[in-house]
């Protein structure tokens, strides 16, 4: 089996190898490719890969280029994680928006429809590599703006997968909470990528009993605080949000927080450079530490288990994925792309029907949807038009007079990685 990370000069790849290292038996790759064009940042991360597979006994070959055609040639699954202008344009993402009163954040409002222009024409092209080296190909995305993304790449006919680590990160947080074994919680997950709830948790599969009440009454402050979101917001929801509903619930107060700091950008971009530093020692042969905290999350755990699921059948029955609606919230499009629990397996995701969500829940999810169709059309056809209609659909925009200032400065930043300005 072979499989190859697209964007494996990542800093995330350690954490990545090491689960492939320890779930060797859940996904037994005999090779492992790491495309990447930055050689410097490769040759680093390819060499603590394999000493980390050498340490944990993999026999699985690992192998680096620059070169995506000779990478993705003959792959069994290709993961997509990639940074399209690196650091330097999530800055920019983070601090430009700050300017018109709005959040800047790397994966909505106005810096999440720049990453995602930037993003999707580059994945487009690849994913068409891919199929030509092998048409039955699953890919895997991780990466952001997900929804978006595994949209543009659906759309076009690929063989694609969402993937996300918020709702991983939940199961094992809630696990932990109630004292049983990650494997026995099944979360109602509901929602887009980057915007969901988590409206039952349960013991023993879908069909088991739900256990939320219980656990935000025993819980729901530390629950809560780990969100940033007051206590009595999730007694009233009934459901616990994902991280990123703050920038919905409290954005207001988040704009404050992030004029009133350095951006996530510049945190990153120091991390990175310790990192890589630690990855050039050839003494260090397991993922230090210092990578928690990147981000990132179990998304080895995560992408094992989808992996072995689409290629072998094996792995966890049922997942949280991004794949399309068809009908599994009726409020939405066939095209729209969800992120729910499925049933996965060699023929892709097919979703667990789902419980109507709260009209709160559902209302929002409509209006990103609408965002998110507005926002691939101008990644597709491009024009100052199409960025600003989906500036003025985005919840957090809305205004016209700050989505035609987020407009000028969404081109003005981007000009570059945009054909058609």
């Amino acid at each position: 089996m072979k499989l190859t990370v697209v964007g494996g000069g990542s800093t995330y790849t350690p954490e990545l190898v090491d689960g492939f290292a320890r779930l060797r038996d859940t996904l037994p790759l005999e090779e492992l490719v790491l495309v990447d064009p930055a050689a410097g940042r490769l040759e680093l991360v390819g060499g603590l890969a394999r000493r980390i597979f050498a340490r944990q006994g993999h026999p699985g070959r690992i192998v680096t280029t620059g070169d995506l055609d000779a990478g993705v040639d003959g792959a069994d699954a290709v993961l997509l994680q990639l940074r399209v202008g690196g650091q330097a344009a999530r800055e920019q993402d983070e601090t430009w928006p700050l300017e018109c009163g709005c959040v800047g954040q790397e994966t909505t409002g106005a810096g999440g429809l720049a990453k995602a222009l930037r993003t999707v024409p580059v994945v487009l092209d690849i994913a068409e590599r891919v199929r030509r080296a092998n048409p039955r190909a699953w890919i895997v995305d991780f990466t952001n703006p997900v929804g978006i993304v595994t949209r543009a790449l659906l759309g076009a006919g690929h063989r694609a997968v969402g993937l996300c680590n918020v709702a991983i990160g939940f199961q094992r947080t809630f696990a932990g909470m109630l004292g049983v074994p990650p494997a026995e919680v099944h979360l109602d997950h509901v929602g887009l990528n980057h915007l969901t709830w988590e409206t039952g948790v349960r013991l023993d599969g879908p069909g088991g009993e739900d256990v939320l009440p219980k656990l935000l009454r025993d819980h729901g402050d530390t629950v809560a605080a780990r969100l940033r979101l007051p206590r009595p917001l999730l007694d009233r929801l009934s459901a616990v949000p994902s991280y990123y509903l703050r920038y919905y619930y409290a954005h207001d107060e988040v704009v404050e927080e992030l004029r009133s700091k350095p951006s996530r950008a510049a945190e990153v971009a120091r991390i990175e450079r310790d990192l890589l530093e630690m990855y050039g020692d050839p003494a260090l042969d397991e993922k230090p530490p210092l990578l928690a905290e990147r981000g990132g999350a179990y998304y080895s755990e995560a992408a094992v288990d989808l992996v072995a699921a689409l290629l072998t059948g094996s792995g966890s029955p049922y997942q949280v994925v991004n794949t399309l609606n068809r009908g599994t919230l009726p409020f939405l499009p066939d095209d729209a792309v969800i992120e729910v629990q499925a049933s996965v397996g060699p023929q892709g995701p097919s979703p667990l029907p789902a419980a109507p969500p709260d009209p709160l829940f559902a209302g929002l999810m409509a209006n990103v949807t609408a965002y998110e169709h507005l926002a691939l059309e101008a990644a597709l056809r491009g024009g100052r038009d199409r960025v600003f209609r989906a500036l003025l659909a985005h919840p957090l925009v809305g205004q016209y007079a700050s989505a035609d200032a987020l407009t000028d400065r969404l081109i003005a930043h981007n000009r570059e990685h945009l054909a058609w300005a």
